[in-house]
């Protein structure tokens, strides 16, 4: 394998432990997938939308229902992405639950501004 290499790469390769150093250098698969959910829950323009609106103040369904204008089942499943990667927590009040970001979620929006 090394042989069809170009030297500069094979130089590089040799002084960071050859293919084994590469290789243990690059994260494992489950730490590769948790990385991918997490990229795929911030891909959706619906699910970013949402998060940026509850920058603003915690809101009900109905609420995020008009603003990214989309069936209930469609929003539910938005949500459940943005719960399951914790950017969103939901609070039962009385027969409504109450969608505010986290921490977490604040931090995704930060890494997500000014990307043009």
């Amino acid at each position: 394998f090394t042989h069809d290499l170009p030297e500069p790469i094979q130089k590089d390769l040799d002084k960071h432990g050859g293919m084994e150093g590469l290789l243990s250098r690059i994260p494992d698969s489950s730490t590769l997938h948790a990385s991918s959910r997490l990229h795929q829950a911030l891909a959706d323009p619906i699910r970013l939308t949402i998060l940026n609106a509850l920058l603003s103040q915690p809101l009900c369904v109905c609420v995020i229902r008009r603003i990214v204008n989309i069936a209930a089942s469609k929003l539910s499943y938005h949500l459940n992405i943005l719960k399951e990667q914790d950017f969103i927590a939901g609070e039962q009040q009385g027969n409504w639950i109450i969608y505010s970001i986290t921490d977490r979620g604040r931090q995704a929006l930060k890494c997500t501004e000014r990307i043009e």
